[in-house]
C-alpha cells in the first residue's frame, strides 16, 4: 500500500458544547480541518490543513497515513470523512491508527481484467461494487483487488462468494454482486435469429 505524509497540530476539546462549537467553527474558518485519531492507547484531537489533504481524499488510491502530531509518529488509515452538505468542503476526518498485529477493516478499489465472453457475444459489462471492504493485516492488503472476468458469459455475474483473495477476509454481503454481463437488445436479437 502507497503512504501518505500529513502533519497535524493537536487541539484540546472544550468542557461545554458552545465553545466546542465556536472553535471548530474558528479552526474551519482557517482552512483547518478538525480530526481524530483513536485505536490507539487514548484518542488524540487534531487539526490538519485542508489543502494538506486534497491528495490523500480527491485518489481512486487508498494509503497508509504516516502522520506526524506535535512531533510524534502514528501510522493510521482515513476511517471516516464528513462533507458539508452544501458547499462540499470537507467538516471533519476520523483516523484509525494502526499495528502489525491487530488486522483492519478497509475498503479496496476493485479493477475488472480480461475481455468477458458475454462482451464478445453482444453483452454490455456491468461493474456494480467499485469497492470491496476486505480484513486483514494494514501490510497484506493490496493496493488493488484484480477480478478476472474473461469467462464470464452473457446473463452472468460474479457475485462476492465467488472470489477469494490469500490473506483477505471478504467483509461484503457473499450475495452482493461485483460485475455482470447484461443482455443488450442486439445480443438477444442475434441469439433469437
Amino acid at each position: 500500500m502507497k503512504t501518505f505524509e500529513l502533519n497535524g497540530t493537536a487541539r484540546t476539546i472544550a468542557e461545554r458544547s458552545s465553545e466546542q462549537a465556536r472553535a471548530l467553527k474558528a479552526i474551519r474558518k482557517d482552512n483547518g480541518v478538525p480530526c481524530v485519531l483513536y485505536g490507539g492507547e487514548k484518542n488524540i484531537n487534531f487539526t490538519v490543513k485542508a489543502d494538506d489533504l486534497r491528495k490523500l481524499i480527491y485518489t481512486p488510491h487508498i494509503y497508509v497515513v504516516n502522520l506526524t502530531i506535535d512531533g510524534e509518529l502514528h501510522t493510521a488509515i482515513m476511517k471516516e470523512l464528513q462533507f458539508h452538505p452544501v458547499k462540499d468542503n470537507i467538516l471533519h476526518i476520523d483516523f484509525l491508527e494502526i499495528s502489525e498485529q491487530k488486522p483492519i477493516v478497509m475498503e479496496v478499489p476493485v479493477k475488472l481484467q480480461g475481455l468477458a465472453e458475454g462482451v464478445k457475444a453482444g453483452g454490455k459489462l456491468q461493474q456494480q461494487m467499485r469497492k470491496l471492504k476486505v480484513k486483514a493485516l494494514y501490510k497484506d492488503i493490496p493496493e488493488i483487488l484484480t477480478v478476472d472476468v474473461t469467462s464470464l458469459g452473457l446473463g452472468k455475474s460474479i457475485k462476492v462468494v465467488d472470489l477469494s483473495y490469500d490473506g483477505l477476509e471478504l467483509i461484503n454481503p457473499k450475495s452482493a454482486v461485483v460485475c455482470m454481463v447484461k443482455a443488450t437488445r442486439a445480443a438477444m436479437q442475434a441469439a433469437q435469429s
